[in-house]
């Protein structure tokens, strides 16, 4: 496949999808990582897209439509999947067996889900109904399911309703993914059901972000959680020291999975 072709691929895909891997896009091209970075540096200098770690997304991306960059929950599950089982697998080991936790919804936090059906004595209040599925045979764990508005594009429940369920709720600790993460902007997202967010974190003792590394520096047009909100983030190794270290200086515990 020439340079030419290669482009007008991932143009094609950048289209179809709001974003593109370079890993996938190696697999599915049959072209180096090296090869496809540049390419996608030449794309950005042409301003077609706009690069990010280990990606790039549609230039549409920045102005704010919300069809063009959110990714259905379905497609969010194939995106660095290996990395994602590691941060669930380290996002449970920080659980004590009689803690009362929130999951948000998201794929991320359906993966916590699924690792938490295996251990016994927790609470879990949940709007992902991804997550529910996942505990609801689970012995001895409480599952307390968020009502309210039901999203396709999430499978999750938001809105008043949602919101009035966490009156008065007091949890130890909140698991919640991203769309995008960037030190200054903090947690933000590309769609509409975010406010609840921002009530579960007000009913916990400890935030956790449960991010791979491909949402750093994506912002979305919606601010779900500033970086003084959060606690703790638990990422996976492609996040590269120097943002790290400005993580850590605002105040974020990193814990690399």
């Amino acid at each position: 496949m020439n340079q030419l072709e290669r482009r007008e691929n991932i143009l094609k895909s950048l289209h179809e999808n709001g974003q593109v891997l370079v890993k996938e896009l190696a697999v599915n091209l049959k072209t180096s990582e090296v090869t496809l970075r540049a390419d996608l540096r030449a794309l950005e200098e042409d301003g077609k897209l706009k690069r990010f770690f280990g990606g790039a997304q549609r230039i549409q991306s920045l102005t704010f439509s919300n069809s063009d960059v959110e990714v259905q929950i379905e497609r969010r599950y194939e995106i660095n999947a290996e990395a994602k089982q590691r941060i669930a697998t380290k996002a449970v080991s920080l659980i004590l067996p009689s803690d009362t936790i929130i999951l948000d919804s998201g794929s991320t936090t359906h993966l916590v889900a699924e690792k938490l059906a295996l251990i016994r004595g927790n609470t879990v209040i949940t709007n992902n109904l991804a997550a529910c599925v996942a505990l609801m045979d689970s012995e001895e764990t409480t599952l307390v399911v968020i009502g309210g508005t039901y999203r396709n594009k999430t499978k999750s429940l938001h809105g008043f309703r949602a919101e009035q369920c966490l009156d008065g709720v007091q949890a130890d600790v909140l698991f919640v993914g991203a769309d995008g993460l960037d030190v200054e902007k903090g947690i933000t997202t590309f769609n509409e059901g975010y406010a609840i967010t921002d009530v579960m974190a007000k009913c916990v003792k400890r935030v956790v972000a449960v991010v791979d590394s491909t949402k750093l520096g994506r912002i979305g047009f919606n601010k779900v959680l500033d970086t003084s909100q959060i606690d703790t983030l638990i990422i996976d190794d492609g996040i590269s020291p120097e943002e790290k270290v400005r993580f850590e200086a605002s105040g974020v515990e990193v814990l690399i999975a």
